[in-house]
């Protein structure tokens, strides 16, 4: 077997349609596997080269489009497995329909890289250069996920790189830098392969690797003596039992006592609980939270609850006085689609259809927007986010800059793998790209405290019972990306792009193939 440049085109060229189909596929299973949990983040850039071969070695547009379609439904069917989980908490009922909202959400996704595909085989004039085209165009479609149809920027292949210290970009080009880096490697991976040979398009991944090993300022400052104490409470309510009338109120005695449980060094100054853990309505829960601040000491309580505003419901975060009273509320205003409600759902709930996540009827109703608590004192102004939100890196920039932020989920409905693990890396993700700490407060876990680089300080283990106190890590200055935003990472893999055609087209000597 050869591994010359002129030999693997060939080879390539030749390759049948489901031949090709299945290649991309893998390797975008494969891609995936760069993700938490599995965290094997090396493997990405050489298989997305993969994928990216695959499609430029087409014979058309349309092959290509192909190609890139079945590498990316590959990649996402691995990644988002997890969305089959809710579906299994009412499995009598909702149960069948599990793979195919996994076929759907893939194959669904998918077609964005597709169209990346297809747009970077007709902007190549031909042959290797494609390459440059189809990276490029996909770090745009990646940006175009997160933005259409009110976004969903999870399993992005930059994600790969919260396992790695290649973290520490996210504070320089945020997420979508992190992609660019990978989708950009990746097309020099497949460039030097196919123009080189294959040992050639080794060589980037060994240097990417390499980069990715060393420490690149990952240290965050120490919290001071006198910063305050948080409590993070993990109930741990296995979601097919939360609301059974006979276990309510044996997961809000268990809150109430991880609440009053006695500390390990000082007292806490905050307790925190998890999205939706108040057992009643919050208006008319005046006994409960009477209960939780009695439970709390001289602490103040910010609790997970659901409200009733006229004739919806929202998902609130509610901060409760030392008597018990509202203090202040934060209703959740970025929605889950088809879990917390359901687009058109006058139609939908005519039918009988709801929103897998909605307890209530009509499923939720979305806060007004993005906003900050004053906490006052050394707790100082916090960001709150409730589940879903975390995976959004812009909503922060909409409101003045917080001291740190608070994450309230329930990850059970995520099941006890994939789910949760990368549900906890965007919110490090978020801490990174900000230089500011966040604390996460999760039902089933993982309950975190993640310093202002993106590290985990300590966690609660995944369906354990317990509480965390720890001292609250102070915040960076502004980060680059925290004041700039995603443009100048756009603008960049733009021009980079563009001069990566230019290269490709003055040096590859497979540049007149079609």
């Amino acid at each position: 077997m050869t591994f010359s440049a002129s030999d693997l085109w060939s080879r390539l060229t030749r390759l049948r349609v489901r031949t090709r189909l299945a290649l991309a596929a893998l390797a975008g299973a494969a891609a995936a596997l760069g993700l938490a949990p599995f965290g094997v983040w090396p493997l990405t850039v050489p298989a997305l080269a993969v994928v990216i071969v695959a499609g430029v070695s087409a014979p058309s547009a349309r092959s290509a489009a192909g190609a890139a379609w079945a590498g990316a439904s590959g990649y996402f069917a691995v990644a988002l497995h997890w969305i089959m989980a809710p579906f299994f908490v009412d499995a009598a009922t909702f149960g069948w329909m599990a793979p195919f909202a996994l076929a759907a959400m893939a194959g669904g996704l998918a077609l964005f890289w597709g169209l990346a595909g297809w747009l970077g085989w007709r902007i190549g004039r031909g042959g290797v250069d494609r390459v440059w085209a189809v990276a490029g165009m996909l770090v745009a479609a990646e940006y175009a996920r997160a933005q259409v149809l009110t976004g969903f920027p999870w399993a992005h292949p930059g994600h790969a790189l919260i396992e790695s210290n290649l973290l520490a970009i996210a504070a320089w080009a945020g997420p979508h830098g992190m992609t660019a880096l990978v989708c950009l490697s990746a097309a020099l991976v497949a460039q030097l392969a196919v123009a080189r040979g294959a040992f050639a398009g080794a060589a980037p991944v060994f240097a990417f690797v390499a980069l990715g090993l060393l420490p690149l300022d990952s240290l965050a400052p120490e919290p001071s003596e006198e910063a305050p104490i948080v409590r993070l409470v993990q109930p741990n309510a296995p979601q097919h039992l939360k609301w059974l009338p006979e276990m309510i109120p044996v997961f809000f005695e268990r809150g109430l006592a991880l609440t009053a449980s006695a500390p390990e060094g000082g007292a806490p100054d905050l307790i925190v609980w998890p999205e939706t853990s108040l057992p009643q309505l919050l208006d008319r829960s005046d006994v409960s939270r009477t209960r939780i601040a009695a439970a709390a000491g001289d602490a103040r309580v910010m609790v997970g609850a659901q409200r009733i505003d006229g004739m919806r419901a929202r998902n609130t975060l509610a901060l409760l006085s030392a008597d018990g009273r509202l203090a202040a509320t934060y209703d959740k205003h970025h929605l889950v689609p088809f879990g917390e409600y359901l687009p058109f759902d006058d139609v939908m709930n005519r039918v009988g259809l709801r929103g897998l996540a909605a307890t209530l009827p009509n499923g939720y109703r979305a806060g007004p927007g993005p906003a900050v608590i004053d906490l006052g004192g050394p707790l100082g102004h916090v960001f709150p986010m409730i589940c879903y939100e975390a995976i959004f890196p812009g909503y922060i920039r909409d409101v003045g800059r917080p001291d740190w932020m608070v994450h309230v989920t329930n990850d059970a409905w995520f099941g006890a793998f994939s789910g949760p693990y990368q549900h906890l890396s965007l919110a490090r993700l978020r801490a990174a790209e900000q230089g500011i700490p966040v604390l996460r407060a999760a039902n089933t876990g993982v309950s975190a405290v993640i310093d202002a680089r993106g590290q985990v300080v300590s966690a609660l283990p995944l369906n354990e019972a317990g509480v965390l106190d720890a001292a609250l890590p102070p915040a960076l200055p502004p980060t680059v990306y925290a004041r700039t935003g995603d443009w100048p990472v756009l603008l960049f893999v733009f021009l980079a792009t563009g001069a990566a055609l230019a290269w490709s087209r003055k040096s590859s000597p497979l540049r007149s193939r079609p």
